[in-house]
């Protein structure tokens, strides 16, 4: 068999170019091109870490602005509760006031009606002596025939009117 009688003549030198050609690939990709695809994917690792760092700071400045945003509601709404509260009770004591104003002046105004009734009345109650006055004047000359003085019917009149 020829064949196996060249294996050892030609075995050799494809071990040879089998060693040259796994050394070459060994130093193209080993030395040249993973150290690339290593830095390559280090700097993707590093930008990623780099804004989840810079997400999380965010993230941590919003809930920050976020409660100082709420205190400052919270602050404005009791504020403005304050506000309302003392603006009703500036209204109320202003309402208070303005009642007192105005009942004292409707007190007044009765107190001086009342005096005008009661001196209308003690007018009218002397008109009305005078009238009866007269009428018992009239009444007496009629059914008695009799003249009686002013003054007699008046104190006639006044003596029946204290009693009755």
């Amino acid at each position: 068999m020829p064949q196996i009688s060249q294996i050892a003549a030609t075995y050799a030198s494809q071990i040879f170019w089998l060693l040259v050609t796994f050394g070459l690939l060994y130093f193209v990709v080993g030395r040249g091109m993973v150290p690339r695809i290593v830095a390559t994917v280090d700097a993707r690792e590093a930008q990623i870490a780099a804004d989840l760092s810079a997400a999380e700071a965010a993230r941590a400045q919003a809930d920050k602005t976020e409660e100082a945003w709420r205190q400052a509601a919270d602050a404005a709404r009791a504020a403005a509760q304050a506000e309302i509260a003392a603006a009703k009770a500036q209204a109320a004591r202003t309402t208070e006031t303005q009642l007192a104003h105005a009942d004292a002046d409707l007190s007044e105004r009765l107190a001086h009606h009342e005096v005008a009734i009661a001196n209308a009345k003690a007018d009218a109650m002397a008109n009305v002596q005078d009238i009866a006055a007269d009428a018992t004047q009239s009444l007496v000359a009629k059914v008695a025939g009799l003249n009686v003085s002013e003054e007699a019917a008046s104190e006639a009149v006044r003596r029946t009117s204290v009693h009755g």
